[in-house]
């Protein structure tokens, strides 16, 4: 079976697939780095991450690959603008955008002649993105692991969406192997957006307990909580999050009002630092609903060259 030909603006991967950006610091250099020389789009996710750092970050990620590079931001952090701009300055391949609909970014990505792929939930906003000048569209469904903006199926929404626009639209949510790949493509997705299967992913910079704990996680301990960012958000069950259901984390004690909003049920930023360090006990730790398909931890390149291996003989 064929992959469908991805095109962003003037940039075309080998092979279809986007890696996910994933905050805090799961989606560095190194990961972005790797899923670009496998063919892949690699993503740094900026949101969590100071203006100093994500320049080094998109510097070292070119320095180790010649291919697709871009940036996942969140619109709901407070340096949004800036690590935009830091994004454009050091001539970012492409931006990603979620987590709230701005309508300044496309002026900027338009001026900077980078393209912008919002992430959408409705057919609704895919066509107010198109006509706001976004180069493509990422449709994500409740599948998905993070931050969610609906509570209906990638597999409903992407017909949906792909009747609504002319741009390329990107599935995402509960896209682990090549059969889901597959079902996404007969949908009419132009590409797809992996994140929990890069998650565990040799390079990508979470701590060996993070990785090894996805391993263990059954359908069962997939839970949606509140997140202080004003979104339901889709995690592993595990203590900390068995108190944010009951009610009993606290609010931050020293917030660094690293969001525009924030309901300050509890600090989102050290809850996703925890986790990202191995601190399993007092971790947030966002997956998606099929994250049970994740049986090992490997090489970047090795994950894309088995998705393509076994989709082309699907």
């Amino acid at each position: 079976m064929k992959f469908p030909h991805l095109q962003i603006g003037n940039l075309r991967p080998q092979y279809p697939i986007i890696q996910g950006g994933m905050a805090v610091r799961i989606s560095t250099s190194r990961l972005a780095a790797a899923v670009a020389n496998a063919g892949g789009i690699g993503i740094i996710a900026a949101s969590g991450m100071d203006p100093r750092e994500l320049r080094e970050e998109i510097r070292r990620a070119r320095e180790h690959s010649s291919g697709i590079i871009g940036i996942n931001i969140m619109f709901a952090v407070s340096r949004f603008k800036e690590l935009v701009f830091t994004a454009l300055e050091e001539k970012i391949d492409l931006i990603i955008q979620g987590a709230g609909f701005s309508r300044d970014i496309f002026k900027w990505c338009t001026e900077a002649q980078t393209p912008l792929v919002p992430i959408v939930s409705s057919p609704k906003l895919a066509k107010i993105a198109e006509s706001l000048g976004a180069s493509a569209v990422v449709v994500e469904g409740k599948e998905a692991g993070g931050h969610l903006g609906t509570n209906h199926s990638v597999r409903v929404l992407l017909p949906q969406v792909r009747e609504a626009v002319k741009l390329p639209v990107i599935a995402a949510g509960g896209i682990v192997d090549s059969h889901d790949l597959m079902e996404i493509f007969k949908l009419g997705a132009d590409g797809v957006q992996m994140g929990i299967r890069f998650a565990a992913s040799e390079e990508a910079n979470g701590a060996l307990a993070l990785k090894e704990f996805y391993l263990q996680a059954k359908p069962e301990d997939i839970v949606l909580i509140n997140s202080p960012v004003g979104l339901p958000g889709r995690a592993i069950k595990n203590e900390f999050v068995t108190k944010i259901i009951n009610g009993q984390v606290h609010p931050p004690k020293n917030c660094q009002n690293c969001l525009k909003k924030c309901r300050k049920n509890f600090c989102i930023m050290e809850a996703l630092n925890n986790a990202q360090q191995g601190n399993l006990e007092q971790g947030l730790i966002f997956a998606g609903e099929y994250i049970e398909k994740i049986t090992e931890i490997l090489p970047a390149g090795k994950i894309i060259a088995d998705l393509v291996e076994k989709y082309t003989n699907l």
